[in-house]
C-alpha cells in the first residue's frame, strides 16, 4: 500500500481556541478535578473551576503588564503544576507560548528567544536562570522575567485585580484556529533547532481527534494521568492539552528519579512515554530479580517468555489451556507486582519519540498493559499515526488518525496531511517550502511502509541513511532500536559511511553494569577495564547478533566498541526526546570511530 486516507471523525474546526475547552469544562463540570497537586506524599486537587480562576487571574496578570495580543512568551522550566496554569495564562492573554527544555545550554536559549523576540519568559528559580544571565544582555526585548518559585502567580494575580472581565474575554477570545498557539523548537539532531508554528486549530484538531478515537482511555472512571515527560516538547504537550479536554486527571512529576514512588501515590489509569522508559522498567525489574537469586530470576525469565507468547497467541486468536494457566500463575507471581509498582491502575499507555520494539510491545500486553505505540512529529502536532485497542498490530506504529492521510513515496519516505500539520517554520519560508509539497503534503524525512491493512512501519531516517564503499544503503534505526532492547545496552550508534563494512559505538546502562559486575564477579574493575572484559563483550556480541537477524549481511554489524561514558542530554549528545546527535557523536569519538575501520 502506497497511499492512506482516514475519514475525520470530527467537523472542521472552524473558530475558537485552546481556551474554549477550560471555559467549556467549566460550563459543564465545574467541580471535575482537573488537576492534582502534589505535597509531600499527598495529592490534593484542583476542580475545574480553580484552574480556571488561577488561569484567568494570571492571564490579567500578564496583560496588567503590558503584554499584547501575539507576543512571545517563553516557559524555561522543568514539568510541573505552575508550567501548564502559564501556559493557559498566555493563552488567555491572547499570547503564544514558546517552550524551552530546562536542560538547554545557553547558546541554545539565546538562540530561541532571539529568534522567536521573546518579550518575557517564566523561568524555575536557579535550575533555569543560570542559562539565560550570559545572554541577557544579547536579548534586550526580553524585558520581564517571572521565577516560579516566588509565588509569581500570585504575585501576576495581584497586579491583574483591576483588569476587568470583559478585557480579558477579549484578549481571550482574539486569537482564531489559524492563529499561532505555540512556537515549538524542533531537538534535531543536526543543525540550528527550528521555531514550529503549532495553531490552535491544529491543537483543536489534534486533540478532538484523540479523544474521540480512544475511549478506552478517556471514557472511563476516574480517569487520571501523571506526566513526566517534558512539557516542552510536543508529545507530552499535546497530551497536557488532550486530557483538560477529555476529563482526565493529571499530576506532575517534576523528578524523573521520582517516577516509581509518585506513580505508586498517584496511581494513574493512563501513561505516555517514551520506548526507553519502558526499557528501564523492563531491564530494572529483571535486574532487581536476578539480584535477589537465581531462582527468582529464572522466575522473572520464565515470566517474561510467557507474557510475550501470551500475547502472541491473542494475535493469532487463540490462547492454549496450558498456556493460559502459566499466564494466570505469573500473574500473581510477577505481573500484579509490575502493575502495583506503576499504582495498579494502569491499563493503556502510549509511547512515541522512538521505536518500541514488538518484543516489549508483547511483554507489555502480557502482563495487561496495552501499549498504544504511535507516530508524529512537532510538525503534525505530535501523533499522525496511533494503535488503537481496537486496532492494534505490536511492532507497528499504527493506522492514521481519523482526518490524516499517509503516503510513501518512491524513496521511501513517509508524507502526512491533515489539519493537524503545523503552519509552517517560524521566519522560514525556505525551510517550509522544502518541508511541503505542492499539494500540501509535508515530507518526515523518515522512511517507511504502509502494510496490506493500512499499519505504518519505520524503518529508518533518510537523511541518517547510510552509504557503504560497497554502495549499500543501510538504515541504522533498525539496528539501534535492538540493540537497544538489551539490558545492558544504554545507546548506541551505528556508523560506516563510505566504509567497507557497518559498525557501531555502544555504551553501558549503569545500572545494570552495576548488577552485571557483582553477579560476575568483577568487583572493584574500572570501567576502562569491563569496556575490554572478554566477557562482558561476549554478552553484548548476543546482542548485536540479535540485531543483526533484522537485516541482511551486508548490513549487518561486523564490529564494535564499549565506550567508557554514556551518551547523555547533558552532555550534548542526546536531544530531550533522547535521540542521538549523529554529528556530535561522531566528532567526540572519531578516534574510537576510526580505530573500528583500521586494517
Amino acid at each position: 500500500m502506497r497511499e492512506l486516507s482516514v475519514p475525520a471523525n470530527i467537523p472542521p474546526v472552524s473558530s475558537g481556541n485552546v481556551t474554549d475547552q477550560i471555559e467549556d469544562l467549566f460550563a459543564r463540570n465545574p467541580q471535575f478535578p482537573s488537576v492534582s497537586i502534589q505535597t509531600d506524599d499527598e495529592w490534593s486537587t484542583i476542580t475545574a473551576a480553580q484552574f480556571r480562576e488561577q488561569v484567568r487571574s494570571v492571564a490579567k496578570g500578564l496583560i496588567a503588564e503590558g503584554l499584547n495580543a501575539g507576543d512571545r512568551i517563553a516557559i524555561l522550566s522543568r514539568t510541573r503544576y505552575e508550567w501548564t496554569v502559564a501556559d493557559y495564562a498566555i493563552w488567555y492573554a491572547g499570547c503564544v507560548t514558546v517552550p524551552i527544555y530546562e536542560t538547554s545550554s545557553p547558546e541554545q536559549v539565546e538562540w530561541i528567544v532571539s529568534d522567536s523576540h521573546v518579550v518575557a519568559t517564566f523561568f524555575e528559580a536557579q535550575r533555569t536562570t543560570h542559562a539565560f544571565q550570559p545572554i541577557a544582555a544579547k536579548v534586550p526585548h526580553m524585558t520581564r522575567s517571572y521565577i516560579f518559585s516566588d509565588d509569581v502567580l500570585a504575585e501576576l494575580a495581584r497586579k491583574g485585580a483591576n483588569v476587568s472581565d470583559s478585557e480579558l474575554e477579549s484578549r481571550r477570545t482574539s486569537a482564531g484556529p489559524s492563529d499561532p498557539a505555540t512556537l515549538i523548537y524542533t531537538s534535531g539532531t543536526t543543525g540550528q533547532p527550528k521555531g514550529c508554528i503549532i495553531t490552535h486549530g491544529n491543537l483543536i484538531s489534534e486533540v478532538d481527534t484523540l479523544v474521540k478515537a480512544v475511549p478506552e482511555v478517556f471514557d472511563v472512571p476516574e480517569a487520571s494521568t501523571l506526566i513526566f515527560l517534558p512539557l516542552a516538547h510536543v508529545f507530552g504537550r499535546l497530551i497536557q492539552v488532550a486530557m483538560l479536554r477529555g476529563e482526565v486527571t493529571i499530576g506532575h512529576c517534576p523528578n524523573p528519579t521520582a517516577l516509581l514512588k509518585d506513580l505508586g501515590s498517584f496511581k494513574p489509569t493512563f501513561l505516555l512515554a517514551v520506548p526507553r522508559v519502558f526499557e528501564k522498567v523492563f531491564n530494572g525489574s529483571a535486574a532487581k530479580a536476578h539480584e535477589a537469586s537465581p531462582v527468582k530470576g529464572k522466575i522473572f525469565d520464565r515470566a517474561a517468555a510467557t507474557a510475550i507468547a501470551y500475547s502472541e497467541a491473542l494475535d493469532h486468536g487463540h490462547v492454549s489451556k496450558g498456556l493460559s494457566i502459566k499466564h494466570g500463575l505469573f500473574d500473581k507471581l510477577v505481573y500484579s507486582k509490575l502493575r502495583h509498582a506503576m499504582g495498579g491502575r494502569v491499563t493503556h499507555a502510549i509511547s512515541g519519540g522512538a521505536a518500541l520494539g514488538s518484543r516489549l510491545g508483547h511483554f507489555y500486553r502480557g502482563i495487561g498493559l496495552i501499549i498504544l505505540e504511535g507516530y508524529g512529529l512537532t510538525e503534525t502536532t505530535a501523533g499522525s499515526t496511533l494503535n488503537l485497542p481496537s486496532a492494534l498490530k505490536i511492532g507497528s506504529v499504527g493506522r492514521p488518525l481519523p482526518g490524516t492521510g499517509a503516503r510513501i513515496e518512491s524513496d521511501g519516505e513517509i508524507l502526512l496531511k491533515g489539519p493537524h500539520v503545523f503552519a509552517g517554520y517560524w521566519n522560514n519560508d525556505a525551510a517550509t517550502a522544502e518541508a511541503m509539497t505542492s499539494d500540501g503534503w509535508f515530507r518526515t524525512g523518515d522512511i517507511g511502509e504502509l502494510d496490506g491493512d493500512g499499519y505504518l512501519r519505520i524503518t529508518g531516517r533518510k537523511k541518517e541513511l547510510i552509504v557503504t564503499a560497497g554502495g549499500k544503503n543501510v538504515a541504522p534505526a533498525v539496528l539501534e532500536d535492538r540493540l537497544r532492547a538489551h539490558p545492558l545496552v544504554s545507546q548506541c550508534m551505528v556508523v560506516g559511511d563510505n566504509q567497507p563494512f557497518i559498525a557501531a559505538l555502544v555504551t553501558l546502562d549503569p545500572d545494570a553494569l552495576k548488577a552485571w559486575v557483582a553477579n560476575n564477579k568483577k568487583d572493584g574493575a574500572a570501567i576502562g577495564d569491563l569496556v575490554n572484559d572478554p566477557d562482558l563483550i561476549a554478552v553484548v556480541q548476543t546482542a548485536v547478533d540479535e540485531a543483526n537477524k533484522a537485516v541482511s549481511k551486508a548490513e549487518s554489524i561486523r564490529k564494535f566498541t564499549l565506550l567508557t561514558t554514556d551518551f547523555t542530554i547533558a552532555g550534548g549528545h542526546l536531544t530531550a526526546k533522547l535521540s542521538v546527535k549523529r554529528h556530535v557523536v561522531a566528532k567526540e569519538f572519531a578516534k574510537e570511530i576510526d580505530a573500528l575501520f583500521a586494517k
